[in-house]
């Protein structure tokens, strides 16, 4: 039976700030590797099985972004499922189930994965799933579970009984219950990914969670195809409670099966779980860009965008970005997302948005903020244009750096090559599109009473907007 990858991306990883952010989540950063994303490498993970084009579903506000790292990696004809609000995994789970059925791949086995996991043993991977597959074609609802290493507190727990059996689901536990579950060999990591086929999926959450399966059934029939990306009908998916797959339908069916993973395995959740995971050096620390360390013992010290320096320091996570430092004991890490909820309550930007930030034609970094003016470097893909648009409250000033950019200024269209410039001031319809083979690069200068970003006012937009 041929197994569509589900890719469950709705997540934001606030405990990883300040790296994460609500418009650039932890699944699409290259925490572990130089190249590509937590998101990239779960879809790179199922490329030796025999897999169909990959179903996504994620937060309308990642789209773009998905899809702009699936192409990256040549995957075509996928399905990006958009979530007008998170309803947890049950509701997530059921749309991708109704998007294969659309597609009419209902003889097909779901392999459902977090696309924030990190997987290092291929071949456990591999020979887990061909097992969970064998038992998948009974139309049983197989979970994996990894083979607990530590008695740790931050998962779930499975307790597995004979020929694949499910005699439990306990939930995260102390650390004396945790040490008993590690010492009785009975216990399993719950891992969160699955894999079954549609129709047994659809059928027991219909049997066991029918308002959930309602809800989501008469959202998705509103279904709607925009550009790359699936649309459903957000006023009734907003009426779908919110649920995890364990409570609504894994720990109630009798159809539960589970599956052993023995080999390496994380789901990243926080700092101190990334420098449990990665490789130290000789005085363990995990040193990542432009870092020096002196007489410095288990840090980790991550640095985007300049050099960071530490000296005579132990046990600490310090996290560099271009607009925000972390600094703290790195047995405090689950305390982040306290940091993240003070910078919301004091409606600061700096947990959604970094200097860089990544729309559908490329991206903008800003360079200066006043009161009165701001400026950023602007980059256009090539064959890419920004929407027809105007401000009510801001002129902007456009000076090529490189390339050509081809200009609609209020009644003219003009094209500009590098050192060259125009104006549009406050009130004029204005388009920027690049016509050429290579990036647009330009520096733009805004100034006026306000410079937010909802002060756009679109006429046209290939992108749906």
């Amino acid at each position: 039976m041929k197994i569509i990858p589900v890719i469950l991306s709705g997540g934001v990883g606030s405990r990883l700030w300040p790296l994460s952010r609500e418009h650039f989540p932890k699944q699409c950063l290259p925490l572990t590797d130089t190249e590509f994303s937590l998101l990239q490498k779960t879809v790179q993970r199922t490329n030796a099985l025999d897999v169909g084009a990959p179903i996504v579903v994620c937060n309308e506000d990642h789209r773009f972004l998905i899809a702009q790292q699936l192409q990256m990696l040549g995957v075509a004809k996928s399905s990006i499922v958009l979530e007008p609000l998170g309803r947890n995994t049950a509701p997530a789970i059921a749309l991708a189930a109704l998007e294969a059925q659309y597609k009419q791949l209902d003889d097909a086995l779901l392999l459902v994965l977090p696309a924030d996991h990190v997987i290092r043993d291929d071949k456990a991977f591999e020979t887990a799933i061909k097992q969970a597959a064998e038992l998948a074609k009974e139309h049983t609802l197989v979970t994996f579970g990894v083979q607990p290493t530590r008695p740790e507190i931050g998962y779930g727990y499975i307790r597995a009984g004979k020929d694949f059996s499910v005699v439990e689901f306990v939930e995260k536990p102390n650390l004396e219950t945790a040490q008993a579950y590690l010492d009785s060999g009975e216990y399993l990591w719950n891992s969160g990914m699955f894999l079954f086929s549609a129709k047994a999926y659809l059928d027991e959450l219909a049997l066991h969670r029918a308002d959930i399966f309602q809800a989501v059934s008469q959202a998705y029939a509103q279904r709607s195809d925009d550009l790359d990306f699936v649309r459903i009908d957000a006023e009734l998916f907003s009426r779908c409670p919110e649920e995890s797959i364990d409570f609504a339908v894994m720990e109630p069916t009798k159809k539960a099966k589970v599956v052993p993973y023995v080999g390496d395995w994380s789901d990243i959740g926080a700092w101190d779980a990334l420098y449990d995971y990665a490789d130290k050096d000789t005085d363990n620390n995990v040193l990542l860009g432009d870092v020096m360390s002196e007489n410095s013992n288990n840090c980790l010290v991550r640095s985007e965008s300049r050099l960071v320096a530490v000296v005579g320091v132990n046990n600490l996570v310090v996290v560099e970005t271009a607009d925000a430092v972390l600094v703290m004991d790195k047995n405090n890490a689950q305390d982040v997302k306290k940091i993240v909820k003070r910078i919301k309550a004091e409606h600061r930007e700096e947990h959604m948005y970094h200097t860089t930030v990544h729309r559908p034609w490329g991206s903008y970094q800003t360079v200066d903020l006043g009161d009165r003016h701001q400026v950023k470097r602007i980059m256009v893909k090539p064959g890419e244009k920004l929407s027809v648009q105007m401000h009510h409250h801001r002129a902007e000033h456009w000076v090529v750096v490189s390339g050509t950019a081809k200009v609609q200024n209020g009644d003219r269209e003009i094209l500009l090559t590098e050192n060259e410039s125009t104006y549009i001031p406050v009130g004029v319809v204005h388009a920027l599109e690049n016509p050429g083979k290579i990036p647009l690069e330009l520096v733009e200068v805004q100034s006026g009473s306000y410079l937010g970003e909802d002060d756009i006012v679109r006429f046209s937009d290939r992108y749906g907007r």
